[in-house]
């Protein structure tokens, strides 16, 4: 008898966004298929992410290049990474993630001493706020901004980021 199923081949992440500077970490889950495929976080056009902190910095982030857009995120004191480093995946799915390998999530309060707090964009990623919390930083949950979590608005979104945003001092 054989094994007609086939493996998924195992993905790899994206490097992380961070500095010294870094005062805030959002972590996602594992970057969208469009995400790997652009090598950009947030690379599907219909996620909100970069809509949202361009609606909150009021920057027009959505019509810069990724490059550009990664220079305003460190210079506000933003970082972004994800909990899996790699993982089998067929589609962009959370719910599709399978055999996932964790980042090394401690290496954050080593390289960014500034930092204040960890948010995660999703409950997903929030599945292992055990792991952050163990960095001694406030950690908050975040809605999803994946256009599959099409049950919160746009503005409804925004007002959850905006105060995660407020408290680490990322605003005004």
């Amino acid at each position: 008898m054989t094994n007609t199923a086939v493996d998924e081949p195992l993905l790899t992440g994206l490097p992380p966004v961070l500095d010294r500077h870094t005062r805030l970490v959002v972590l996602g889950s594992f970057p969208s298929v469009a995400s790997l495929r652009a090598q950009q976080y947030y690379g599907h056009p219909r996620n909100h992410f970069w809509k949202i902190l361009g609606a909150l910095w009021q920057e027009g982030l959505v019509a810069m290049p990724y490059l550009q857009r990664l220079e305003t995120v460190r210079a506000r004191g933003l970082g972004i990474w994800d909990v899996y480093a790699a993982c089998e995946r067929e589609g962009s799915l959370d719910t599709h993630i399978r055999n996932a390998r964790l980042n090394n999530l401690d290496r954050l309060v080593r390289e960014c001493p500034g930092l204040v707090a960890i948010a995660h964009n999703g409950g997903e990623s929030f599945r292992h706020a055990r792991h952050t919390r163990k960095l001694g930083l406030p950690v908050y949950r975040l809605p999803s901004t994946s256009p599959a979590n099409a049950s919160w608005s746009f503005e409804r979104k925004c007002q959850a980021w905006r105060e995660v945003f407020m408290v680490a001092g990322l605003l005004g």
